[in-house]
């Protein structure tokens, strides 16, 4: 297992600055998402990572060892692309033996060594068929096992299931995770669904136009981001814009126009001034609704539009001029008329302060 460590990367294409003195580092034997809109710097950083593009600025290290302008295959990552890139005229076994080949490694540990990639992947059975016979997932698993087979000292993911149907990406989250974790390989996964980050990865990077707004574990991102552009990008969220009245350390009090909230600062380094204006991010899971008010954290209102998912409804929260997402778990709510006025309440912890 090795660490990366990336300090101050620059890469430039012509007058486009894709990223911008990012720093970053990853964990030996970590699984490290990616994540952030097209465009953001994601696909450019790993590429970097894998040496296909060398940048301006900055160095990556292996380890120790400084590797920003070594060549490709003299890294020893191993890549997994979008698309498979598997050879159709090669049987499955071929397309894994393909990089031990090329690395003039012998026959008879060639032999071995794909034999034992496949089963790691459970696609022994399908060792002699081709490419164009076998379904999107397990394209996706000999991809895998081709990249393991060179043993490399970490493993490269370009969205990898973005071309597969719903329930195969499920089916491969898991999987790639247990693969990962077995061959303890220090791993980075780029992706744009943020399912995928949250339910894998041990840490997450959100990025945006090359910049990385925040790095941390997925229920760390998830509970307490930063600024908006996190907390819109890792999930749903409500967002009510507010005056801060109060501030003790970690500890805030808000004044918005559908009421007085107590709240916990995204980012306790960000200190707002008495009086600013802040905007508050509630997840809809973190609303519940009763019947009757409370002095803080509590939205009188009435519900509009609903949708009926059976263990969860998800509610239109009409408070005011302001609409609300609120989803309830088994839900108790969903005959309650369009005049019957409720109240959304949310706990202090759940209460997200951001200055930005």
């Amino acid at each position: 297992m090795i660490s990366i460590q990336v300090d101050q990367l620059t890469k430039r294409f012509g007058d486009v600055v894709a990223l911008h003195q990012l720093d970053l580092r990853i964990d030996p034997g970590e699984l490290f998402f990616l994540l952030g809109p097209s465009g953001c710097g994601k696909t450019t950083l790993l590429r970097s990572l894998a040496g296909f593009y060398i940048p301006e600025e900055g160095r990556i290290r292996f380890g120790e060892e400084d590797v920003t302008k070594l060549e490709p295959h003299r890294r020893n990552t191993g890549m997994m692309f979008q698309s498979y890139a598997l050879w159709p005229h090669m049987t499955v076994e071929q397309n894994v033996a393909f990089g031990l080949e090329e690395r003039k490694v012998s026959k008879s540990e060639i032999t071995r060594r794909v034999g034992e990639a496949l089963e790691s992947v459970r696609m022994g059975p399908y060792a002699k068929r081709s490419p164009n016979q076998l379904s999107g997932g397990q394209q996706q698993r000999v991809a895998l096992a081709r990249a393991l087979v060179i043993r490399p000292r970490c493993l490269l993911l370009d969205e990898p299931l973005s071309n597969l149907d719903a329930k195969l990406r499920l089916e491969m989250r898991t999987e790639i995770r247990r693969v990962c974790k077995e061959f303890e390989l220090t791993t980075v996964y780029v992706t744009h669904d943020q399912k995928e980050a949250l339910s894998i990865s041990d840490r997450m990077a959100i990025l945006e136009d090359g910049h990385v707004l925040q790095v941390g574990s997925p229920a760390g991102v998830y509970r307490r981001p930063h600024r908006q552009t996190v907390a819109h990008f890792s999930g749903e969220t409500d967002c009510i814009k507010g005056t801060l009245r109060d501030l003790n350390g970690e500890n805030a009090v808000v004044e918005t126009g559908v009421g007085k909230f107590r709240g916990l600062l995204g980012d306790p380094s960000s200190q707002p001034a008495m009086g600013s204006e802040v905007t508050l991010s509630i997840r809809p899971e973190c609303w519940t609704l009763e019947s009757a008010p409370a002095d803080v954290n509590s939205v009188p209102g009435r519900i509009g539009d609903a949708v009926y998912l059976g263990e969860v409804a998800q509610y239109a929260f009409l408070a005011g001029e302001q609409s609300l997402k609120v989803y309830e778990l088994n839900p108790r709510h969903l005959g309650a008329g369009r005049d019957e006025i409720l109240h959304a309440r949310v706990e202090e912890q759940d209460v997200v302060v951001l200055t930005s």
